[in-house]
């Protein structure tokens, strides 16, 4: 991963964290194993991970996107505390 920018999820409006967590659930290739979730619950879920600070919205400069990664994906020189 190249150099991120972390965006806080607190600065987002609600609408603009909500459409970027249903975003990233909706994604081909997200794999939530055997069980069956509502778009709701995996929202919900994602947003408490981001809450806990298990996982991190992050600006890509270089692509210009923004995407959620969990905390220990991202390399030691961009763990933001």
């Amino acid at each position: 991963m190249t150099e991120v920018i972390r965006i806080p999820f607190e600065e987002l409006s609600p609408e603009a964290l909500q459409g970027l967590l249903e975003e990233y659930v909706s994604r081909e290739g997200t794999d939530y194993g055997h069980a069956t979730y509502s778009l709701a619950q995996k929202v919900a879920a994602v947003k408490r991970q981001l809450e806990t600070g298990r996982a991190v919205i992050v600006f890509d400069p270089g692509s210009r996107t923004c995407n959620i990664v969990p905390r220990q994906e991202l390399p030691p020189n961009n763990r933001f505390k």
